[in-house]
């Protein structure tokens, strides 16, 4: 009897330790338009968020900026391919500059991100700069994404592009929720 009370504490606390963090992120996340996106790119860092709503949003901001450099980077390379018709070399370059203002702002973002942590006085000033540069974040995007829009630019680049901006849209409209969430709840 004892041996089995002692096993069910164990159990119990081990379950409590481990699956903490993972809670927090599972009840943030529901709030977002794609939750399983969004705790499945959290999860890694359960450890590291813990129950920190301000590690929380500045490991979802991160991730996004790390999305939208290997997009970047991607879109980049695309741009160097042989046979590219003219109207799809003009919407990757127009892409590349969308994605490289992305960058910038979801760097700012981050930047700004640690102010108001440093900076409670002006909390209120400082998330509502984050929420700013991430929402035009999301509409670089778009716009990327729009630039292949119409049927003389269908095919693989399209395909390929088209889908990478809605997977950075996802991730990007997931960290702006979380930073909303955060901003209503300081």
């Amino acid at each position: 009897m004892a041996t089995n009370v002692l096993l069910f504490l164990l159990l119990t606390l081990l379950s409590i330790a481990t699956s903490t963090p993972t809670n927090f992120i599972k009840s943030s996340c529901s709030t977002t338009s794609y939750p399983t996106l969004c705790v499945e790119s959290l999860s890694a860092y359960a450890t590291t968020i813990q129950q920190d709503p301000h590690q929380l949003v500045q490991t979802a901001l991160s991730l996004s900026l790390n999305k939208t450099q290997s997009t970047k980077g991607f879109v980049t390379k695309c741009k160097k391919f042989k046979g590219l018709k003219p109207r799809e070399y003009a919407a990757l370059h127009d892409c590349v500059e969308e994605i490289t203002d992305s960058v910038d702002r979801l760097s700012r973002s981050l930047k700004e991100l640690k102010l108001c942590k440093i900076n409670g006085q002006d909390f209120n000033w400082h998330i509502s700069n984050v929420q700013t540069w991430v929402s035009s974040s999301m509409t670089d995007a778009s716009t990327c994404s729009d630039g292949f829009g119409g049927k003389a630019l269908d095919g693989r680049m399209k395909t390929s592009i088209r889908s990478r901006m809605v997977n950075l849209a996802q991730v990007t409209s997931n960290a702006l929720s979380l930073i909303n969430q955060y901003g209503t709840n300081h």
